[in-house]
């Protein structure tokens, strides 16, 4: 936990009592500081009262008397509908922050190592921390992936802060600065919270602001959006490391799936590295590789953290291999582009997919259908995407998961020729039989490894 009496004398409002919220709650009861918890669910209120937290309802609050207001990243504090107490805040003339900004008030020696885009953020994060790790940097990994930011260990001037950090917590920061600040890519999301992608652009860039000079910053430019960006961090004399897909760039990183080239023409290839397939991996290697190189991390020691990265569970997790069909769990495609990263990194698959459609469906997968020998529906979509797959795909309507899975081992047994996939990369969200992604892709990962010969592949959980 991350010690806060470095802010004794202030006081506070906790809105949101989920995972972050929790811990801020805590850290703050800790470090005996006057704060008020809230929460909209009871369930969440109940909890944090269990742990000692002081739950009262902020809608009478002085707010004279308070410092900030501490939001959770998903609760709105603007767009579309600020939260009401989230506009008593404002009224007040009081700052909305989150709990990173408090982590870095409070841990001002430390390097910090940000990480955002629309997708590839925790891939990134993860392997840059488990590269710093492998290397021996003394660092925790956190922010949108895993750990709360104050349920991070203190680390002080020797240690690297590697934060996944999305656009709603990136809008939140006042004083928090990157040191390494990596820009993976940009497409259009979230803009029921930004309004539209210019506002999406805008809160994502808040990762660059307070960068200075000696800093850096790692952006990929296969975008327009993204290049724009690029192009204002060099009018502000930021170095900033262009990557780019396949083409070499000046002063930056080309790459391509299994293989990336250094500014100087160093080549690294991994493409025998079973968790980091497909170009958009590539991508995911060349900024980890940029941003460790600037912190110092010698040449070989991340080529040995790259040979070594264990993946993340639910994005492309390879559970489970039943002679020469290895089922993938990728549960955390959960729109049409995640999955699309899926689908260009394998031939040969099985894919079962379905769930609570987003707009668009599957439609916008068209280029990468000739990979797919059969496709398995599954949940609300079924009749959607049957209708957009029809006459382009061989498909059969399964229901559910398990029904799904048994089907799809079936036919890829029975007529797969070589090495095939069955891919769980359902390019939907998960509510309508599960209770998140991550349960849906637990229970896929259950049942592939309860295939009869079934080898275990991977993280034992």
């Amino acid at each position: 936990m991350i010690d806060l009496g470095i802010l004794k004398g202030s006081s506070f409002v906790v809105l949101g009592l989920a995972r972050s919220g929790l811990a801020t709650g805590r850290a703050l009861k800790a470090a005996g500081i006057d704060t008020i918890c809230w929460d909209d669910n009871a369930a969440s209120r109940e909890a944090a009262a269990a742990a000692g937290l002081n739950v009262a309802d902020p809608a009478g609050v002085d707010w004279s008397r308070i410092t900030a207001l501490v939001i959770s990243p998903g609760i709105p504090s603007t767009f579309p509908k600020p939260h009401p107490v989230a506009a008593a805040a404002r009224a007040a003339g009081k700052k909305i922050i989150c709990d990173v900004e408090l982590l870095a008030r409070a841990q001002d020696k430390a390097k910090y190592v940000a990480i955002t885009g629309t997708n590839g953020k925790s891939t990134t994060t993860a392997l840059i921390g488990h590269i710093l790790d492998e290397a021996g940097v003394r660092c925790e990994v956190g922010g949108n992936i895993g750990r709360g930011a104050l349920d991070l260990a203190p680390l002080g001037a020797d240690g690297v802060y590697v934060l996944e950090l999305s656009s709603y917590q990136l809008e939140l920061l006042e004083t928090f600065h990157a040191h390494v600040a990596v820009w993976l890519n940009i497409t259009p999301d979230h803009i029921d919270r930004h309004g539209d992608l210019s506002g999406y652009v805008a809160a994502k860039e808040n990762i660059f602001a307070r960068q200075q000079v000696r800093d850096c910053a790692v952006i990929g430019v296969d975008d327009q959006p993204s290049r724009a960006v690029y192009a204002k961090l060099i009018k502000r004399g930021i170095a900033a490391v262009p990557v780019k897909l396949e083409t070499p760039v000046a002063g930056g990183i080309s790459y391509r799936a299994g293989m990336l080239v250094d500014a100087d023409g160093y080549t690294v290839g991994f493409a025998d590295v079973p968790t980091l397939p497909g170009d958009h991996n590539a991508q995911n290697a060349a900024c980890a590789w940029a941003a460790c190189r600037w912190l110092g991390v010698p040449r070989e020691r991340i080529v040995a953290g790259l040979e070594t990265y264990p993946g993340l569970p639910h994005r492309q997790e390879r559970v489970a291999s039943v002679g020469t069909v290895v089922y993938v769990n990728d549960s955390k495609a959960t729109n049409a582009d995640a999955t699309a990263r899926a689908l260009s990194s394998y031939h040969d698959i099985y894919w079962i997919l379905g769930g609570q459609a987003k707009e668009g469906g599957v439609a916008p997968l068209a280029p990468w259908f000739d990979r797919i020998r059969h496709a398995f529906l599954i949940g609300e979509a079924t009749e959607l995407f049957a209708g957009q797959l029809e006459g382009k795909i061989a498909y059969s309507r399964c229901g559910d998961l398990k029904s799904a899975l048994d089907a799809a081992h079936e036919r890829a047994q029975h007529e797969a020729k070589g090495d095939a996939v069955v891919l769980l990369s359902p390019a939907c969200a998960s509510w309508d039989q599960w209770k998140s992604y991550e349960h849906r892709g637990d229970a896929f990962r259950a049942m592939a490894r309860a295939l009869p010969g079934a080898q275990v592949l991977g993280r034992a959980a």
